[in-house]
């Protein structure tokens, strides 16, 4: 078997090359407590949107737009307007990165919805100065965001693992092969079994455009590899003990993924966001597709 390391981050990330894949995993700052190391003050000036009612200086930080400020106040719970404020924050510095632009200059759009063609599709950033295309996915839940980031098309999901009774009550909505798998899992792994089977359904969605207005029940994504999407590739990805991942790709399946970590005071400070050695940070990883079998192939750089 073929294993690869992760790298250390490049203190610019470069776009991924055909047939790799980059996924970024951050967790949001706990509730009432300020992301540790970073204390990054709120601007102020005319140059600078206000900080929305109910947003302190530590679950807020600069960068985000208007719309995206009013998203985040509109959160009746602390704990999900600092998610929100980490996940699009982290996007935003991430994408700027790739693009060599300001954070808080990227511009982004939604594709037409393949479906009635609606402005409701895939979101997307605007890149100016032509280049090749670079695609986004984000997504979070409790505990835990993905970036996923790839020159074309791509979802990615990340859910943290439900209750039995949550299981049980979503499982209805899976598909009939999917709901004769999740019964047959031994009890003690029906939680996990659920929650990947969930990520790929998402993360699939996602990357077709549709989400959820498609019902989660139309697709299989359940073990069997040739029931499949044709032409799709749908992998787990590693989130640690209490979350499952997935992303989604049209055509082959990818040769390279780069799983990292990113410091647990990210976005609040531009020097932090890729040393390896910055507070919170956590190893990366590889997932790396073998020559000889084909098989995907999970290590810790460390």
């Amino acid at each position: 078997m073929d294993t690869a390391h992760a790298p250390a981050p490049d203190p610019v990330p470069t776009r991924p090359a055909p047939g790799h894949v980059d996924v970024w995993l951050v967790r949001p700052p706990l509730p009432g407590r300020p992301p540790a190391d970073h204390h990054t003050p709120w601007p102020s000036g005319p140059s600078h949107t206000p900080r929305p009612p109910g947003l302190s200086t530590a679950s807020q930080p600069p960068g985000l737009s208007a719309a995206e400020l009013r998203r985040a106040a509109s959160f009746a719970r602390p704990a999900d307007r600092a998610a929100y404020a980490t996940a699009h924050t982290a996007l935003r510095q991430l994408l700027g990165r790739y693009l060599d632009r300001p954070p808080g200059a990227l511009t982004f759009v939604r594709e037409p919805c393949p479906g009635c063609a609606g402005p409701h599709g895939r979101p997307a950033v605007v890149q100016a100065g032509g280049g090749p295309p670079l695609h986004f996915s984000l997504a979070h839940s409790r505990g835990l965001i993905a970036v996923a980031v790839a020159p074309r098309v791509i979802g990615v999901d990340v859910e943290r693992l439900p209750s039995p009774e949550t299981v049980e009550a979503c499982a209805r909505a899976l598909h009939p092969g999917e709901q004769a798998e999740l019964a047959a899992a031994p009890p003690g792994e029906s939680r996990a079994h659920f929650g990947r089977l969930w990520t790929r359904k998402e993360a699939y969605l996602k990357a077709l455009g549709t989400g959820l207005s498609r019902h989660p029940r139309t697709d299989y994504l359940g073990s069997d590899l040739s029931r499949r999407p044709a032409r799709w590739a749908v992998l787990d990805l590693p989130a640690g003990p209490e979350h499952a991942a997935a992303i989604a790709v049209p055509g082959d399946r990818p040769d390279h993924i780069t799983v990292r970590w990113l410091p647990a005071g990210l976005p609040y400070g531009e020097d932090a966001l890729y040393g390896e050695d910055a507070p919170g940070a956590n190893p990366g990883g590889t997932i790396t597709r073998s020559p000889r079998s084909g098989s995907t192939i999970t290590r810790s750089s460390r």
